[in-house]
């Protein structure tokens, strides 16, 4: 580890303790005040270290918003493991789980179709727990995308890549926009062939304690098993387990499917330790 990097996380580590003067700073990692105050400024430039009034440091709200994201990130999974094992067991298709990260998708959870194999045209390995996707490309990327804040969405978009991986594949960030406005107001997502071209998949976001998608729940099936159509007629299955999911985390949906589709309780919430 480079010695710059080593001494910002010790700086880090301490602060976890309570404000620190710049002279306290530098002592506990042993360099001059210029060192630990080059380090501390480069640190709060970034969000991680914030100066009070009282000239010490703390830290900062980028290092408690990165914490929230990777606690939801982990136990997102353990707690939606049981609705994606109740929804395979019922229509036998393959079920993920996956989050956003940068401008793919990350699978974090996968639960097996239960039918025969189809040939070399299923996902296979393309979709084995800790692979990436294009965002662009999948059913959940399109719900997680569709709900980032309008300033978010716009720079993805500025940077965004298009690969042509089918020939369904969206090419222009001016139609996945419109496709992904139409997301927002549905509600779910459909990816016709456009991440593999022998598969089809539709998606739906699962929501975090601040009610906005932490993750996003997708039902796959190769395209010679099910259309979209026909996948599309899952989908009261599909909002119903996104939302026991939201619920059982702690999030706040609008019960939409639960209560009368498959008895999930309000007060149902996940202990985090």
């Amino acid at each position: 580890m480079s010695q710059t990097v080593d001494r910002a996380l010790t700086i880090l580590a301490s602060l976890g303790e309570g404000p620190a003067s710049l002279e306290q700073a530098a002592s506990r990692i042993g360099v001059h005040k210029s060192t630990a105050l080059r380090l501390l400024r480069t640190l709060q430039e970034h969000g991680f270290v914030t100066r009070q009034s009282d000239h010490r440091y703390r830290l900062g709200g980028r290092l408690f918003a990165l914490a929230h994201q990777a606690l939801e990130g982990i136990d997102i999974r353990q707690v939606a493991a049981p609705y994606l094992a109740v929804l395979n067991e019922r229509y036998g298709h393959t079920v993920h789980l996956s989050v956003l990260e940068g401008d793919e998708v990350l699978y974090l959870d996968k639960v097996d179709a239960r039918y025969p194999d189809t040939g070399q045209g299923w996902l296979g390995e393309d979709s084995r727990i800790g692979r990436r996707a294009p965002a662009v490309a999948t059913a959940a990327g399109k719900v997680l995308l569709a709900d980032l804040p309008a300033d978010r969405l716009a720079a993805f978009l500025a940077e965004a890549e298009f690969p042509a991986r089918t020939p369904q594949s969206i090419r222009d960030p001016q139609a996945l926009r419109d496709q992904l406005a139409e997301v927002q107001r549905l509600g779910w997502a459909a990816d016709q062939a456009e991440y593999h071209e022998s598969v089809n998949c539709i998606a739906a976001p699962i929501a975090g304690t601040e009610g906005t998608a932490i993750a996003a729940c997708s039902i796959s099936a190769p395209v010679r098993v099910a259309s979209v159509v026909e996948l599309s007629k899952l989908l009261p299955e599909l909002l119903c387990t996104v939302e026991a999911i939201s619920l059982a985390y702690g999030g706040s949906p609008t019960p939409r499917w639960c209560e009368n589709r498959c008895g999930a309780k309000h007060a149902v919430r996940a202990t985090r330790t």
